[in-house]
């Protein structure tokens, strides 16, 4: 049986009051309607050319703490700036928990009845869809004999399907046990960032987009997964290609987020479970519309009607 789609988004009703600070920087996420609830994996990175100085000269500390400055913040100026990758992150949460506080999710867990089994945890990692045990295979790599371990063996004959076999009746409570190990949240923030947020990013920049423009790529990758299907990441991507060029090979970048945008409406619109398309349309959309293509705050948008807002 094939491999199922990734999961359409499951709701928290718990409400949200998170603040955080970053970087000097306050941001208050507060959802504004009832039902609203409320370490980073090495990027990629790019090169910033050294300063040049005449041969045999000695460089000055000062030149070369400047220089060193440089490519550290060359090296995060997208997505993967620890306070953008933060906002991510309450963005993806909103859709998928009805919530801002996406690091209460390391305890989720539930079956949402979209063909995908279980889906667990800060990204939605799931039982049919291989990604959930990937995550287990690493945090046993790291952790032998773990809570989970002894799961691996239903792990690898429920993939690709809904089943519960041999996960029942115990799964989601040592889950929930495991959460409670830090070795555990690790292994999901690396797994989180192996799979999803690194190749979003790095396409992204491949691609010449911003910030936001990484972040939709991100959320695609989330949703649809990357496989070789009509409605994977890689095949969103090539249907807003036939209608514009990024950046990187001269095009407007409004204009190829609008078609990439209009190419994964269409892909969600695919499927039931994710018919929804509420996540591009009052989200990324209206940012987009907004001319913030550097996903900066204060950041307004609705997710399946609920309102939310980072400031």
């Amino acid at each position: 049986m094939p491999a199922p789609h990734r999961h359409a988004a499951r709701r928290d009703p718990r409400p949200v009051r998170l603040a955080l600070v970053a970087f000097g920087v306050t941001l208050t996420a507060s959802p504004t309607t009832a039902n609203a609830g409320a370490p980073t994996h090495p990027a990629v990175r790019q090169e910033v050319p050294a300063t040049r100085h005449s041969a045999g000269a000695p460089t000055h500390p000062a030149v070369r703490q400047e220089v060193s400055a440089t490519r550290q913040a060359a090296a995060a100026t997208g997505l993967d700036d620890p306070a953008k990758k933060e906002i991510a992150m309450q963005l993806i949460s909103s859709a998928e928990n009805s919530s801002l506080d996406w690091k209460a999710q390391y305890t989720y867990i539930e079956d949402v009845g979209d063909g995908c089994g279980y889906t667990a945890g800060i990204i939605g990692f799931c039982s049919g869809t291989g990604d959930m045990l990937d995550l287990v295979e690493l945090y046993t790599q790291r952790k032998p004999g773990n809570v989970l371990a002894k799961y691996l063996p239903a792990l690898r004959e429920v993939n690709g399907t809904d089943s519960h076999d041999g996960l029942d009746p115990n799964f989601a409570e040592d889950w929930a046990t495991a959460a409670s190990d830090p070795a555990f949240e690790q292994a999901q923030n690396d797994e989180r960032d192996r799979a999803y947020f690194n190749p979003a990013v790095s396409r992204g920049k491949a691609d010449g987009i911003g910030t936001l423009g990484q972040f939709a790529y991100y959320d695609a990758i989330v949703m649809h997964g990357d496989g070789d299907d009509g409605t994977s990441f890689s095949a969103i991507r090539e249907r807003a290609l036939a209608k514009a060029k990024p950046p990187a090979q001269g095009g407007n970048e409004v204009t190829y987020l609008n078609a990439f945008l209009d190419a994964r409406v269409w892909a969600m619109q695919q499927e039931e479970a994710h018919s929804d398309t509420s996540r591009v349309d009052t989200a990324q959309r209206i940012f987009l519309n907004n001319g913030n293509l550097n996903l900066d705050p204060p950041l307004d948008w609705k997710v399946y009607g609920d309102s939310y807002h980072i400031g």
